[in-house]
């Protein structure tokens, strides 16, 4: 059997490329071949349901653990911590549209178990809430849950599995008194094992993404110490190739690939004309009101949400994501 291709990816048009690639492969990733996107991770990747616990997640928590594949078919994509679509629903086209949207519905289907204020495991780092779900529980959630109804008419080789997690891990542990690059690798290490568990299910196309440029987020930029810092940033995501390659090369039959998110966010931090973007560095405190697309100004902000890089301390705005969404996707479809 052949061994996967992994590659580690920034932007297309980023006059500069970071790659690494063991040649052989068992087919080539095509994204126009998939039906399906299943998401884990955290705030930036979640989408709220209506069985969802309201502002974190598609469906329950850690008291509502377990569901029924009636509860499941019949939830609804309602929002996102962005304030808006977020990337995942740009990539897919499901959910981006205002109102109510199930996801079979959708040519591209989103089923979204990623936990807004998740960490990798309490192994590392506390919960957020008592209420929270870490990665690695979305994982055992799903495969105890979810896979056998999404499975009845869903192919694991028609399903692209994305992960991002890591910035709650490495902003929450950034003052711990360890050796960052030892902790991260266990980190990663954690994590990769969870995803052995939908290996086991079948899936063999994996979307790995590292973390944004955390250093220079509206609570970190004006900082002499930020936290976490841009080596903390660095050693995370040199830690999560390292395993993501390691996966690769331990299963064999698989395309994983890491996409450099963290690249193609700091161009357009570095460059934000080219998109529409005039603030960097602050986000509009009236972020979460109901009228600020149109009555911004009276919130302090001078321009709309759209034309901000931060939808607040910690996140992107819809705009942002889209953005993102955009290169992501062009990529995915090379």
């Amino acid at each position: 059997m052949s061994s996967p291709k992994f590659i580690l990816v920034a932007s297309a048009f980023i006059p500069w490329v970071v790659a690494s690639a063991i040649p052989r492969s068992p087919g080539k990733f095509d994204w126009s071949s998939k039906k399906a996107l299943l998401a884990f991770g955290d705030s930036y990747t979640y989408v709220q349901g209506t069985h969802g616990h309201q502002n974190y997640s598609f469906i329950g928590d850690s008291f509502r653990f377990s569901y029924n594949e009636e509860t499941l078919l019949s939830d609804m994509i309602t929002g996102t911590a962005e304030g808006g679509p977020n990337w995942v629903e740009y990539l897919t086209g499901c959910g981006e549209k205002p109102g109510l949207t199930s996801p079979r519905s959708c040519e591209k289907q989103l089923w979204d178990f990623a936990f807004a204020g998740a960490d990798i495991s309490t192994e590392y780092t506390p919960l957020h809430h008592n209420f929270t779900v870490p990665i690695v529980d979305q994982i055992k959630q799903y495969a105890t849950y979810g896979h056998t109804t999404l499975s009845k008419f869903l192919k694991t080789s028609e399903t692209l599995v994305a992960v991002w997690i890591g910035i709650n891990d490495v902003g929450d542990s950034a003052k711990y008194a360890v050796d960052f690059p030892t902790f991260y690798a266990n980190l990663t290490n954690t994590l990769f094992n969870s995803v052995d568990t939908l290996y086991d299910l079948g899936y063999r196309s994996y979307l790995i993404m590292n973390l944004p440029p955390m250093d220079r987020d509206p609570s970190n930029v004006d900082s002499s110490y930020p936290t976490p810092n841009v080596t903390q940033v660095a050693w995370y995501n040199a830690a999560l190739t390292q395993r993501a390659e390691k996966f690769g090369d331990e299963k064999r039959d698989v395309e994983i690939r890491v996409f450099d998110a963290h690249a193609r966010l700091s161009w357009i931090l570095d460059h934000p004309s080219e998109f529409g973007i005039v603030n960097t560095t602050d986000y509009c405190a009236g972020y979460d009101q109901p009228d600020i697309a149109w009555n911004y100004k009276a919130y302090g902000c001078p321009t709309p949400l759209d034309e901000y890089f931060w939808y607040n301390t910690g996140h992107m705005t819809s705009h942002t994501h889209r953005l993102l969404a955009s290169e992501l996707e062009e990529w995915l479809e090379s």
